[in-house]
């Protein structure tokens, strides 16, 4: 089976990283999918519309691709937090979180135009927040950082700083989990290395 271009309808800088990191070839195709359209309550279940909606948008671009769609939010105690809307709801956020622990889910959805199948997965991560001053989440939120990010933090930049602990997969967190990338590939026919450059 050839292998097909491998495209990330995402405009996200760290997902692409992510993937150039294990020396994967990916073309950058953000959907601009206007997220606000689904209103869903369940964490699991927002994530994964809202992947496939984006790989669904720029599907009709490509006549032989893989085209892969990702949404991440976090959830603390029942409740979806995505990227914050500005500073001071990033502030009041932190001083929520800060201390607590919150379940990052990512929503996952491969596109093979060329099966013509689509998979679609959730992974799910614990993040465990370290106790912060005002003055530290208030410094945070300055650097600009967690206003670009679901749940209002980067574990690959400022972020780390303030994350105590992690249970599950560390690049879930970051935007794309890596293994479960990997499995998606293996049940569409793909070995990862398929895609190296």
């Amino acid at each position: 089976m050839k292998t097909p271009l491998f495209v990330l309808a995402s405009a996200s800088l760290a997902r692409h990283r992510l993937l150039q990191s294990v020396g994967m070839e990916v073309t950058v195709k953000p959907s601009d999918f206007d997220e606000s359209q689904i209103q869903v309550n369940e964490p699991a279940q927002l994530v994964q519309i809202l992947a496939q909606r984006k790989a669904e948008t720029v599907a009709p671009q490509f006549e032989s691709a893989l085209i892969m769609g990702c949404d991440s939010v976090l959830a603390i105690n029942d409740r979806i937090y995505g990227k914050p809307a500005n500073a001071t709801e990033a502030i009041a956020r932190w001083q929520f979180m800060q201390g607590k622990f919150g379940d990052l889910y990512t929503g996952h959805v491969l596109i093979d135009l060329c099966q013509n199948r689509t998979l679609v997965r959730c992974q799910v991560t614990r993040v465990h927040f370290a106790k912060m001053s005002d003055r530290t989440i208030k410094a945070y939120v300055a650097t600009g950082e967690p206003l670009k990010c679901a749940g209002g933090f980067a574990l690959e930049g400022f972020g780390s700083l303030f994350v105590e602990k992690i249970a599950g997969c560390h690049s879930n967190v970051i935007g794309l989990s890596l293994p479960l990338l990997r499995h998606m590939l293996e049940d569409l026919g793909y070995d990862v290395t398929d895609f190296w450059h």
